[in-house]
């Protein structure tokens, strides 16, 4: 079989400036245009002291949970500030499998991480005895509560610690550009870009790699939403597969 290829086709890559290199590489490796332009931006949290004291208790807790790569290396960060590497005796744990990679190429080898869906609830399939756990997740500013409802229900203690926050940039430059496809990566993402960007990328393919995120934009009104493997190479996957799908089209069109 031919290797899949872009002919050239124009994505835009929503993903925040730090976590957006993998992917924009692959798709220009891949013959494709990535459109950097990221819905949101991460900066470290304000008050530095708040996160500081919670990573000083880190050694009471039995479990940590880095919920993003973002929380990875803000959180790892913090880490290394106070305590200068993870307590030995402390588990940690990640969402999905960028998360746990980045959390490795820091030193952590041995990390829970779900050998299924990768979000929270594939998360909690791997913490089903959680009884007198005491774990601290560290996240972003706000977000799901899922996970740490279900760790309290099933008799654990739960601390978030925020580590980074999340601001929404301006979209008025996406007036003047014209993609091909668009790729998105979270809900939250999703819906500024819904408010703020221009209506007719409302009808570009739109490639998201969490249910979650597609049932969202379908309720939106996106017309046409391909929803993906998990992570950057499942949205690459699902792109060259449309690219493919598309060049056969013109292919039957011109016989």
């Amino acid at each position: 079989m031919a290797e899949l290829r872009f002919l050239g086709q124009k994505i835009l890559v929503t993903r925040p400036v730090d976590q957006a290199e993998f992917l924009a590489q692959a798709i220009k490796e891949a013959g494709g245009v990535p459109l950097l332009f990221p819905m949101l931006e991460i900066a470290p949290v304000e008050d530095e002291n708040a996160l500081h004291q919670q990573i000083a208790r880190l050694g009471d807790f039995d479990l940590v949970i880095f919920i993003s790569p973002n929380a990875v290396q803000h959180g790892m960060e913090a880490i290394r500030k106070v305590l200068g590497s993870m307590p030995a005796h402390v588990r940690v744990a990640a969402i999905g499998m960028s998360s746990a990679k980045a959390l490795q190429e820091l030193g952590a080898f041995e990390v829970i991480v779900p050998s299924g869906r990768q979000d929270s609830e594939g998360l909690l399939d791997e913490l089903k005895e959680a009884e007198g756990l005491r774990v601290m997740i560290l996240r972003g500013d706000g977000g799901r509560e899922l996970l740490g409802d279900t760790l309290r229900a099933r008799g654990a203690h739960v601390e978030y610690a925020t580590c980074y926050r999340r601001s929404k940039p301006s979209l008025a430059g996406l007036v003047n550009l014209d993609p091909d496809a668009l790729t998105v990566t979270s809900s939250e993402a999703l819906l500024h870009m819904w408010q703020n960007a221009p209506v007719r990328f409302r009808e570009m393919p739109l490639f998201v790699p969490h249910e979650r995120i597609a049932q969202l934009a379908r309720q939106q009104g996106w017309t046409e939403v391909h929803l993906t493997e998990a992570g950057d190479a499942g949205l690459l996957s699902g792109l060259l597969a449309w690219a493919r799908s598309g060049m056969n089209a013109t292919q039957r069109s011109d016989l």
